[in-house]
């Protein structure tokens, strides 16, 4: 009976200790972390893009006026739509009439002078003329008297041969000494008659060809002078100022836009002067709109030239496929990427606002995860997740958390693809607690 007693009191002890433990067990379980585990998937990590961007104008006109003249009034505005013939501003008639006064005296100033270009041109080839027939006047004259020269020299010498061969002939009567003496003396005569001939005719080669280069240095042209076709070329340009700022004055001072389109740019203010340039810029409204988007360095990843994408314009139904026909780093904001998109005709307008997209269905990989339970520790470098792992406790099984470190191979906004090692495909990784916990915490897993 004793023994029974024992033996009964000893259950009744296992029993309490039992009931003990499983009591201690389960308010030890309901003070840990409740986490939820998820396991790698193999899947195409998509990338999405998408950015606001606004119409801009395919291209521009540029509204000119004559520079120099003043503003009086400003009709139109950035942002204005015009037609042609529109009024766009108006100059200052007196303003207007002054420099035509201006331009008028200039073109007569200039006139002048070429009339006493030409004048002088006149007078000069009259000069010309009048030193042409004096030098070959000079030229028939000593021609003339250096022939007759070289006439009288040639006949002197003949006569000296004469009397040469006379001698020879009749030589009587003439002791040796006085034939051989006049011998000699008509022999003397000869050369030197020859001598005489030929420097005449030497002396009338050189007189004559000193006429004839006389005659050549007036007949040479004159040195090139561009004074007249300068000042004929200014008068010209002057000219056809004047004629538009007449055209200006006819129209009242009013200037018209040319073609039709948006005003974009104005260069003019009232009361002040028209630039050397253009005046104001209008879109063209012969080239369609194309539709602009700024892109930062991660969505560059992912879209670029060529590319076909969505774009959408706001207030306007349905979307459209495009494709990027420029892209280029923007020089306004470095760092950032300037894409155009060529809308089709009669789409949107300069200032509407709208949406590009883009999708790429990327790679498949064989470990992702979701993006938000990737922890990053820049501090150190490193990517890791929290895995809950088994061992024994002393309550028996338990679960504990350890960190796995991670290296991301590609990410999205949802999914990040991580590079196969400390994860495979039957890793719980925690995607959910409800109370914090650290590296070798123990959870409740429900698994």
């Amino acid at each position: 009976m004793k023994n029974k007693k024992i033996i009964s009191g000893f259950c009744f002890f296992l029993a309490f200790m039992w009931l003990c433990t499983l009591i201690s067990k389960s308010v030890y379980t309901t003070r840990l972390p409740v986490v939820n585990t998820i396991s790698p998937e193999e899947k195409y990590i998509e990338h999405k893009v998408e950015a606001a961007g606004i119409v801009v104008e395919g291209g521009k006109q540029a509204v000119t006026a004559l520079p120099g003249v003043k503003v009086k009034t400003l009709t139109a505005h950035v942002g204005d739509r015009v037609e042609e013939g529109d009024i766009l501003f108006q100059v200052d008639l007196d303003d207007l009439r002054e420099i035509i006064k201006e331009k008028q005296t200039e073109i007569q100033s200039l006139q002048l002078q070429v009339n006493t270009i030409l004048e002088n041109q006149e007078l000069e080839n009259q000069r010309k003329e009048i030193e042409e027939a004096r030098a070959r006047e000079d030229y028939n004259t000593t021609s003339r008297l250096e022939n007759t020269d070289v006439g009288r020299a040639a006949d002197r010498y003949a006569r000296a041969a004469e009397d040469l061969d006379d001698f020879y002939e009749d030589n009587s009567g003439m002791d040796e000494d006085t034939r051989n003496q006049t011998q000699q003396e008509l022999l003397d005569a000869l050369q030197s008659a020859a001598y005489a001939e030929a420097d005449a005719k030497r002396e009338r080669d050189q007189a004559i060809k000193d006429a004839e280069r006389s005659v050549e240095d007036i007949l040479f042209p004159d040195a090139a002078d561009a004074t007249l076709s300068v000042t004929q070329l200014q008068i010209g340009e002057l000219n056809a100022d004047l004629s538009k700022y007449l055209n200006i004055l006819n129209q009242e001072g009013n200037i018209k836009a040319a073609v039709g389109g948006m005003i974009t740019d104005i260069y003019v203010e009232a009361g002040g002067r028209v630039p050397d340039g253009a005046a104001m810029m209008l879109t063209d409204d012969n080239v369609p709109c194309q539709f602009k988007v700024i892109l930062d360095k991660e969505q560059k990843k992912y879209v670029g030239f060529g590319d076909e994408v969505t774009v959408k314009l706001d207030g306007v139904s349905g979307k459209m496929d495009m494709v990027i026909d420029y892209f280029s780093e923007s020089q306004q904001m470095p760092g950032s990427f300037e894409t155009l998109m060529n809308l089709p005709e009669d789409t949107g307008v300069p200032g509407l606002s709208g949406t590009l997209t883009y999708s790429n269905i990327g790679e498949k990989y064989g470990c992702c995860i979701p993006s938000g339970i990737v922890i990053e520790d820049e501090s150190h470098g490193r990517n890791y997740v929290y895995v809950v792992r088994e061992r024994e406790g002393i309550l028996g099984k338990e679960y504990y958390v350890e960190e796995a470190n991670v290296k991301i191979l590609d990410r999205n906004e949802e999914w990040v693809a991580v590079e196969n090692g400390t994860l495979d495909s039957d890793s719980e990784i925690i995607s959910y607690s409800d109370k914090e916990f650290d590296r070798g915490d123990v959870v409740r897993w429900l698994n």
